[in-house]
């Protein structure tokens, strides 16, 4: 691996062929912050395979700025679905479709009691809240990026296996979190291993499928700090501590958990980060748990291998756009896990202007000849072309032109 040792900077390095990279792309639930977006676990492996735990708000800020194309991302597994844990997913989903992922996104998540409150049930609901943004998008090409293959799994299955492809395995428990059907989630693949439990209270389940794990993320809440929040945020403090004593995990608790599990590396996100409450929260992870320990805050960075783990804070431009994805797609092509056909023709738009547009008010436009100027003056464009074709090799480039 080449690179800085102190900081990420994306694009700087390749992973290994046996070394897994997770990086939290968000790492709050409320309120928004500045400094932290909504929980995003990026679990990235040396196979080419890419994995998003939660997917909460804000995160797709932190992931471009990663340089991830947002084209490509897919596979997000939820913990449960109370909002600080999808909101992102309504906006990079139509975005991510419009600018190239013309294939399904595939969301994985757990059951409800009732179909409705399922994963499923959810991702029905966002396509009706969606529906004016995806049909006037249906103007461009988007072939099946409207496509949502749902992987809804029960909720109550202790262990069982959710996806398993690609010598990746991904298993789920269901954990206690004031109402059904919220979960943990563990990750296999070539010896390494990954556990995000999700909110909720300790419990037995995760003690045991986080056993041994290279990596344990957990949220967590301090249960001594209730007047204080009062004092931070206006929250009663009864609601704070009832809150906690229903729904989460204490700074106490997170340091039992990792005294039994012992992994290589215990981590805590999901968690509202002051200078003024650090001290006190770490303490009460020691008062149990003595071994290697980090906060899983916004761009913070793991490198996992067999012989090795090692945490950084990624570098992060503020502004920037995002790498195009064929130059990943490209790299992965040298590698042999996919092929590119030197051509690829986009998908035909479903609906023109004129399917969902009155005439009148295309008619009240301003005549473009009153604001360009001749020299550079371009007729817009009309419908998008049918069967519009491009050569992949005008969009890779190469890495001096990148």
């Amino acid at each position: 691996m080449t690179g800085s040792n102190a900081n990420y900077f994306p694009l700087s390095e390749e992973l290994g062929p046996d070394e897994m990279r997770i990086s939290f792309c968000g790492s709050t639930p409320y309120p928004p912050r500045e400094d932290q977006a909504g929980t995003c676990i990026m679990v990235e492996l040396g196979n080419g395979k890419r994995f998003f735990f939660d997917f909460g708000s804000g995160c797709v800020r932190n992931i471009i700025a990663m340089q991830v194309p947002g084209q490509l991302i897919n596979d997000i597994f939820i913990s449960h679905l109370h909002v600080d844990h999808y909101a992102d997913i309504p906006y990079i989903y139509p975005f991510r479709a419009w600018s190239g992922g013309y294939t399904p996104l595939r969301i994985h998540g757990p059951s409800g009691r009732t179909p409705e409150l399922g994963t499923a049930g959810m991702v029905k609901g966002m396509q009706q809240m969606l529906k004016w943004h995806l049909e006037a998008f249906d103007v461009f090409p988007i072939g099946d990026g409207y496509e949502i293959e749902v992987n809804e799994f029960d909720f109550r299955q202790e262990g069982g296996i959710v996806y398993d492809e690609d010598g990746v395995t991904v298993r789920s428990w269901p954990r206690s979190h004031a109402k059904d059907g919220a979960v943990g989630y563990r990750l296999d693949w070539n010896g390494l291993s990954f556990v995000w439990t999700g909110d909720g209270r300790p419990d037995e389940l995760s003690r045991k499928y986080g056993e041994g794990v290279d990596v344990f993320v957990t949220e967590m809440s301090g249960q001594d700090i209730g007047q204080l929040m009062t004092y931070k945020y206006g929250i009663p403090q009864d609601l704070f501590n009832y809150t906690i004593d229903t729904h989460h995990t204490s700074h106490y608790a997170v340091g039992k958990l990792f005294a039994d599990t012992r992994p290589r590396l215990g981590m805590v996100t999901h968690y509202t980060q002051d200078e003024d409450i650090d001290a006190e929260m770490l303490a009460g992870i020691r008062a149990h748990y003595d071994g290697l320990f980090q906060w899983g805050l916004d761009v913070a960075v793991v490198n996992v291998t067999k012989d090795a783990i090692w945490y950084r804070k990624a570098a992060l431009p503020g502004k920037s756009g995002t790498v195009p994805p064929f130059r990943e797609l490209a790299a992965a092509a040298e590698a042999g896990r996919i092929e590119l056909p030197d051509e690829i023709t986009l998908p035909n738009p479903r609906l023109t202007r004129a399917d969902q547009q009155d005439q009148k008010y295309r008619d009240m436009e301003i005549d473009p000849r009153e604001y360009y100027p001749t020299d550079v003056f371009r007729a817009p464009g009309g419908d998008w072309p049918q069967d519009f074709t491009i050569k992949v090799s005008d969009v890779i480039g190469t890495r001096d032109e990148d």
